[in-house]
């Protein structure tokens, strides 16, 4: 079993690099990218500058929305962070789902503090009319650590409940 330092030094390694990749690949996308799409792979993958004022998949509140994301990533965080402090030493899968989500989320959330316009986006995958919403680093990250956590969380609720037997009795508490 890996050492609790061990699993924290990969959350953070893991959290960093999403956080700079972000950085670097938005600061990239505003100096050399314009709102025309820039052919990648075909129709299929493109790349274009766009600034996202609200949330995923353009959810918006209005002219509010800066900073009601900007709490409500906050406050994710916080969540999260707790999640990470609850992790067991050894459970790898877990925290590289949640440096995933967390390096995201702090990706974006620098993106709401620096700018009023908004959240730099800039790939676009689709094909022809059918378009996915413009995406960033960060939000690739926090997609794909949500679904790896969501898993990660399914199979613990299925071990613990593998652990309560067929009548759904605690084994701890039967034995006192």
């Amino acid at each position: 079993m890996k050492s609790s330092g061990g699993s924290r030094s990969l959350f953070w390694a893991i959290g960093g690099t999403v956080v700079v990749l972000d950085i670097v690949t938005k600061w990239l996308a505003v100096q050399y990218l314009s709102p025309r799409p820039r052919p990648i792979i075909g129709d299929w993958l493109t790349l274009q500058l766009v600034y996202n004022p609200g949330a995923a998949f353009g959810i918006n509140v209005g002219p509010y929305s800066r900073w009601v994301f900007l709490v409500l990533a906050l406050v994710a965080l916080a969540v999260l962070g707790s999640m990470v402090r609850h992790s067991k030493p050894g459970e790898v899968l877990r925290l590289t789902a949640l440096a995933l989500v967390c390096g995201g989320a702090v990706g974006n959330l620098i993106d709401r503090v620096r700018s009023p316009r908004g959240v730099v986006d800039f790939i676009d995958v689709g094909v022809g009319t059918f378009r996915w919403p413009t995406f960033n680093i960060a939000d690739s990250a926090v997609t794909v650590g949500a679904v790896v956590l969501a898993y990660v969380l399914w199979m613990e609720g299925k071990e613990e409940e593998a652990a309560r037997g067929p009548d759904g009795a605690d084994p701890a508490e039967a034995s006192s």
